[in-house]
């Protein structure tokens, strides 16, 4: 009889090799996973597992304080793996077939507005910190692009256009698709890449287009750091992540008037679903520029 661990380990491999899931998401699954043999303590026989045993589990996670994001992804998770184990014959009943997500808060996503973009973009050289053309590259490609921030890591050389205006990236699922830079981040690219030219050898294996002063990859975390020095104590003192720029692109053009599904080109979103919530970003931003800007808006400054 294969143990639990074995048997996780083997989905693992099939959602990896057969789904074509990112290395992020694998992980994601990998963390819940083992959480849940931990959560499940002495109870390790797949077939003993009841629908009661799992909402057992959830009721930890909540007492843990978890997000409620963090335990439907865990929810998730689960279902996957008790649904392939019940088709592989692992298991005869699916105890998690009856397993309901719990209620999440609307959250809407952190943008900048343009005077914090401006500000952000200007760091670099401001403070000269780490490699500030490449990182003025960096956050004005991501904001111009509306890149997660694992495609523009992985963008190669290869992938760029020959006036450096768009892309080729590899987003969620392997899928490409096009994304375009403005003017301003071209021109960054451009003086970037006569810097890494120099530091890269033309002979070398690196292919990568944004890389470290060690002349490596630079890695997704590698990315977040950048962002967070310049957004920090040390930048702007607004700290904010990679993504926020993502939000800020999708935000921008929906209040100017695109076309949500041209949005959702833009983004690589499967579903306009997901793009919708942005519409949620841009009434906040009109209610407060009414707030600030209407004599009977609310807003008590003298």
């Amino acid at each position: 009889m294969s143990s639990i661990v074995s048997i996780i380990e083997e989905f693992l491999s099939y959602i990896y090799g057969v789904k074509n899931l990112s290395e992020n998401t694998l992980d994601g699954y990998r963390r819940d996973l083992y959480l849940l043999l931990e959560l499940l303590g002495d109870k390790q026989d797949l077939n003993s597992i009841s629908l009661g045993d799992l909402q057992l589990c959830i009721a930890q996670l909540s007492e843990k304080k978890f997000a409620s994001t963090s335990i439907n992804r865990f929810i998730s998770a689960v279902r996957s793996f008790f649904r392939y184990s019940f088709r592989m014959g692992y298991i005869s009943v699916n105890p998690s077939l009856r397993l309901k997500t719990i209620k999440t808060p609307q959250k809407i996503p952190r943008f900048l507005y343009p005077a914090e973009t401006a500000e952000l973009c200007a760091q670099p050289e401001k403070t000269k910190l780490l490699w500030p053309h490449r990182d003025e590259a960096i956050i004005k490609c991501l904001y111009s692009s509306g890149c997660r921030v694992g495609e523009l890591a992985g963008l190669k050389i290869k992938d760029l256009s020959s006036d450096l205006s768009s892309a080729i990236v590899l987003g969620k699922g392997q899928k490409e698709r096009r994304v375009f830079f403005s003017a301003e981040a071209a021109q960054s690219l451009k003086i970037y890449l006569e810097e890494r030219r120099k530091l890269v050898k033309a002979d070398s294996t690196v292919k990568a287009l944004f890389v470290n002063q060690h002349s490596t990859a630079l890695t997704t975390r590698g990315i977040r750091y950048i962002i967070n020095r310049y957004s920090g104590i040390e930048g702007t003192k607004h700290h904010i992540s990679p993504h926020a720029l993502r939000h800020t692109f999708a935000t921008t053009l929906l209040s100017n008037g695109a076309d949500i599904r041209v949005v959702q080109e833009l983004l690589g979103h499967a579903s306009i679903s997901t793009t919708q919530r942005y519409t949620h970003i841009t009434t906040e931003q009109l209610v407060k520029t009414y707030n600030q800007a209407h004599p009977h808006g609310g807003n008590d400054s003298k």
